[in-house]
């Protein structure tokens, strides 16, 4: 499922770097969509390739760059592409509430399914079909991120992470310098190695391996050298050493991203998370307050989902014993207009925390009661039943 963690790009440094990639990729029309992805703005990446996709029917390449915009547009939507819920293995267990929108379902399915059906076909007449088995490959990891992340199947989610996985080893053992492929079987090396044992049993990975040291080194070439996925790679390894609580050298790998896309809300983001995550205190803090003074310029983010700023101030002012002010940073992320269902829930139970640590019992009552209307049947539902019959005291 951490194969669709990452924030998909374009590195335009890579052209030159000596990596192979399918031709269609030079394409201005892609190159265009691509900078409007890194804006955010995902609108106008999905229109340039719907137009793509309709100039080259029967490709299975267009059809994959079209669905990953649009798949990412959904998890933006759901506010899934925050690296805090991926950061511990918590995400992997427990009842979540989801706003899944049928018509979206069906398009990104479809989508998927047909990329690998163009494939199929193309491999049928040359089974070493370089581009084919990648863009195969990447509709599989596609698939795989639609099913894990947003409806929680990981038996098959890692079902198509395998089949996945195999395109793009086959990919590399044909041709070496096809870098961009390094990222699907990179993650999945790296995810295996880390999965608990119990997990695996439960999805049916007993017996299966990976290394987490040789995910990250095939991750770090196609950071240095990929033509298409240097910026998933790089952004996937800050998330793996975030993981593994190596706070500065991810802060060292995001800045470098932010550089690059100074506006793209999400690195911003995901800088002040690192920071709070190093314990830097009050400065991480400013680092959420500067997220919320930079939107304050007309057009400076594209379509920024504020919910989750506020959510991660709101950790921040709680690591360092705000709670008043906590509970108000929680509560404007379960108050903004887009906020999702998840994170709705999981801000209001915070929020409650936060004024019961802080004595202020009505107010911790009202947002339990809260997160309970909003999604009665979940986990975090069922901790702000137990703390409305007794306070929360932190331990």
């Amino acid at each position: 499922m951490v194969l669709g963690i990452v924030w998909l790009g374009l590195a335009t440094v890579s052209w030159a770097s000596g990596a192979h990639t399918n031709p269609l990729n030079n394409d201005p029309l892609v190159k265009e969509a691509f900078d409007r992805f890194y804006q955010l703005d995902y609108p106008g990446a999905v229109e340039k390739l719907e137009r793509f996709h309709a100039m080259h029917p029967g490709d299975p390449q267009p059809t994959a760059l079209l669905l990953e915009a649009l798949l990412f547009q959904e998890l933006y939507r759901q506010d899934l592409l925050d690296t805090t819920f991926y950061a511990n293995d918590g995400f992997l267990t427990g009842r979540h509430a989801t706003q899944e929108d049928p018509a979206t379902k069906d398009r990104i399915l479809g989508l998927a399914d047909e990329a690998i059906h163009e494939a199929d076909w193309r491999l049928g007449k040359n089974q070493n079909d370089i581009d084919a088995l990648y863009a195969r490959g990447w509709a599989r990891s596609l698939k795989c991120t639609y099913i894990a992340m947003v409806e929680r199947g990981y038996g098959a989610g890692f079902k198509l992470a395998r089949g996945a996985r195999d395109d793009h080893a086959r990919v590399l053992q044909l041709d070496p310098d096809y870098v961009d492929a390094k990222l699907v079987v990179g993650v999945y090396e790296y995810v295996v190695g880390a999965l608990p044992l119990p997990f695996k049993l439960l999805i049916g990975f007993a017996g299966i391996t990976g290394s987490k040291n040789k995910g990250l080194e095939m991750l770090t070439d196609d950071g240095k050298r990929g033509a298409m996925t240097s910026v998933e790679a790089r952004t996937t390894i800050a998330l793996f050493l975030r993981r593994e609580s190596r706070y500065k050298e991810a802060i060292q790998v995001v800045r470098a991203l932010k550089s690059e896309y100074p506006r793209n809300y999400l690195f911003s983001l995901e800088e002040a998370n690192l920071r709070k995550d190093a314990g830097e205190g009050m400065a991480a803090v400013d680092a959420y307050r500067d997220i919320l003074t930079a939107n304050a310029q007309a057009g400076y983010f594209f379509s920024p989902r504020l919910e989750l700023t506020y959510f991660g101030l709101g950790d921040a002012l709680r690591g360092q014993r705000h709670y008043g002010e906590a509970g108000q940073a929680y509560e404007q992320a379960a108050g903004s207009s887009n906020v999702s269902p998840e994170l709705k829930i999981r801000s209001l139970l915070m929020a409650g925390e936060c004024h019961d640590l802080n004595g202020e019992r009505p107010l911790a009552v009202k947002d339990y009661q809260a997160a309970i209307d909003s999604g009665p049947n979940t986990s975090r539902a069922d901790t702000a039943r137990k703390y409305l019959r007794n306070p929360y005291t932190g331990n």
